[in-house]
């Protein structure tokens, strides 16, 4: 028997966790076609949110062709939409790390299973299965890479996570489509036994184990267990929980930002007072330099059918003022609670334009030099909105210079980017 014992990752015998089998997998399996179903749709709604059609400065994946055949005009209520989508896309994306670890341990045997191919539908089988792996892996590794303080992936996020989860959910259809027949025999044999089985207990027992003695992920020389499986699905459950505290006060305010200790843009706040909410980038960040921003030097320029018009702080200041309690809510998933912004309405600018009815689209620049989206394109139903503004100041004080003195864009339920910050120039119309 010593003779007989296997050495090679490809014999079954090599793989001896007493906890591999269909029903430990189908468990893990069914909470991720859940989560994953829900992530992708998020993330369509994350890249809908950005106006890719709008404007080439918006779209970062010009190359997508019909996989933006979903996209629409990106709605500004409720104000705390992007807030949602993105808060629920980026915690269970961390969330369900344990799970997706868990789940590809459990399935590991079949990646070493000796012949590659059997058949063209077992090759098809493995090769859906080896894109589903590498996809769900590539996914979670740029998302997570994503939301801390330094992205060191190479290449731009935005078309690597949007072509690469295309490319994972066509591998998880396929993987779908080929392993539903399979998993209805098994649905229907385990059903089978159950039925004729007179003694429940040792059903619960055994958590299904005669029902698995067939099924490739089961040693057949198992080694004695340390842990049940629902013991180690509460392990999992447990990794997922974990992943979630530390992570999902990011998208509130005040004491429960300060647990999001795995998440560097959900840390506390970086000051106290009315400016002292999260930002995602400063100034000195982005190379913007005190002089130009003086309320001397610094000027607005608006561009419309009226022609051009120069503006300063004192002459937006004097214009008609308006309020609106709006969130922040960024790519990275953090979020702020509303903040009491107040300064000039967009449709207002737009009208100084030369757009009295119906405004246009709008193309917003700024004085910073470096990072993404210095500029960015806003639609005109974002435009019109009363709640969208030119924020002059945020809760009753003046804005500092990390929250985009002298002047920001704001916007309901838009991303964080959009909110354009050291506004320099408004375009009004032909954005082309």
């Amino acid at each position: 028997m010593r003779d007989l014992a296997p050495r090679l990752p490809s014999s079954p015998g090599f793989w001896r966790s007493p906890l591999r089998g269909p029903w430990f997998t189908s468990v893990l399996g069914l909470v991720l076609l859940a989560g994953i179903t829900v992530l992708f749709v998020t993330g369509l709604l994350s890249y809908a949110a950005y106006n890719p059609g709008l404007s080439p400065v918006n779209d970062k994946t010009p190359d997508k062709g019909i996989l933006g055949f979903y996209l629409f005009a990106w709605p500004t209520g409720p104000t705390w939409l992007y807030r949602l989508t993105q808060g629920v896309h980026v915690t269970l994306g961390l969330t369900l790390i344990p799970v997706l670890l868990a789940k590809l341990w459990s399935v590991v045997p079949r990646l070493f299973t000796l012949p590659p191919a059997r058949s063209v539908a077992h090759a098809l089988e493995r090769i859906s299965l080896l894109l589903l792996v590498g996809g769900a892996l590539f996914e979670f590794a740029t998302g997570v890479l994503n939301i801390q303080l330094d992205y060191l992936f190479p290449g731009s996020f935005y078309p690597l996570h949007f072509y690469g989860a295309w490319v994972f959910f066509a591998a998880f259809v396929a993987h779908a489509v080929l392993k539903t027949p399979k998993a209805l025999r098994n649905l229907r044999a385990m059903r089978a036994e159950r039925g004729a089985d007179t003694d429940g207990a040792r059903g619960a027992d055994t958590d299904g184990a005669r029902g698995e003695e067939a099924d490739d992920l089961v040693s057949p020389r198992p080694a004695p267990p340390t842990v049940s499986r629902r013991g180690a699905l509460w392990f999992v459950g447990g990794g997922s929980l974990l992943m979630f505290a530390t992570n999902a006060g990011r998208s509130f305010d005040g004491p429960l930002r300060a647990t999001a200790v795995l998440s560097p843009h959900g840390g506390p706040e970086p000051g106290n007072g009315p400016n002292g909410f999260q930002i995602n980038k400063t100034a000195a960040h982005v190379g913007i330099d005190p002089a130009e921003t003086r309320d001397d030097a610094w000027r607005l320029v608006v561009t419309g059918r009226a022609g051009t018009l120069r503006l300063s702080r004192a002459d937006l200041l004097a214009m008609e003022q308006h309020s609106a309690a709006l969130p922040i809510a960024c790519v990275e998933g953090w979020s702020t609670s509303d903040q009491w912004w107040r300064g000039v309405r967009l449709r207002d600018l737009a009208a100084r334009a030369g757009f009295e009815e119906d405004p246009p689209d709008v193309f917003v620049e700024s004085l910073q030099r470096s990072g993404a989206f210095r500029s960015g394109a806003l639609r005109a139903n974002q435009v019109a909105d009363p709640r969208a503004l030119l924020a002059l100041s945020v809760n009753g004080e003046a804005l500092s210079p990390d929250h985009g003195y002298p002047a920001r864009i704001i916007v309901p339920a838009a991303p964080g980017v959009l909110n354009t910050k050291w506004v320099a120039r408004m375009t009004f119309g032909n954005l082309g």
